[in-house]
């Protein structure tokens, strides 16, 4: 990304490639985005670079393209943005809409943070370590997310759905990231 991006008024980040999902919904009236989500994936599991994780954000995920889809191919799920290796940024949502990333959560006492968060994913796993290109990236997008959400806190899926999730996972370096997040944030 380039300094000087910003959101458009739908939550948009300008420079991002844009690949609608339809895997969201409006947030709740009022409802504010106050926290950001980290997470990893990587379809199928172990496996980078392929259209896996665009496909399964989209429901266009072939079930005969990897045994693995078979067990997924129903879900309706989405993020905000994903990372890939080489740092290339996609935007599945609008920040200004609900995607459907978190699941079952709870952050601050509040339950249901796809309500008031925005969700990026990180194209890895738990075992593997992420790339540089991902953390500049990354930090870039924190960045202008911050500068939208004033205020706005940092999460680990695992931080918002314990025992259920593990991601972004034990090879996440948090100290990569420029403003950290504090141990209220976590």
């Amino acid at each position: 990304m380039k300094a000087g991006r910003r959101l458009d008024a739908r939550g948009w980040l300008d420079g991002a490639r844009r690949v609608p999902s339809p895997n969201c919904d409006a947030r709740p009236a009022g409802e504010a985005v106050i926290l950001i989500v980290i997470h990893n994936i990587s379809l199928p599991p172990g496996e980078f670079g392929g259209p896996g994780v665009a496909e399964l954000f989209t429901n266009r995920l072939d079930p005969a393209a990897h045994p693995y889809y078979t067990a997924i191919k129903d879900l309706r799920v989405s993020a905000h943005f994903f990372i890939r290796r080489d740092g290339e940024l996609i935007q599945f949502v609008p920040c200004g809409m609900r995607a459907w990333h978190a699941g079952a959560s709870s952050w601050g006492g509040r339950e249901r943070c796809n309500d008031f968060s925005v969700g990026i994913e990180l194209e890895g796993t738990d075992a593997t370590p992420f790339a540089d290109a991902q953390y500049a990236a990354l930090n870039e997008l924190l960045g202008v997310l911050r500068a939208a959400y004033p205020g706005v806190e940092l999460a680990g899926h695992s931080d918002i759905a314990p025992g259920r999730k593990t991601d972004p996972g034990p090879r996440f370096d948090w100290g990569r990231l420029d403003s950290p997040p504090t141990a209220a944030d976590r």
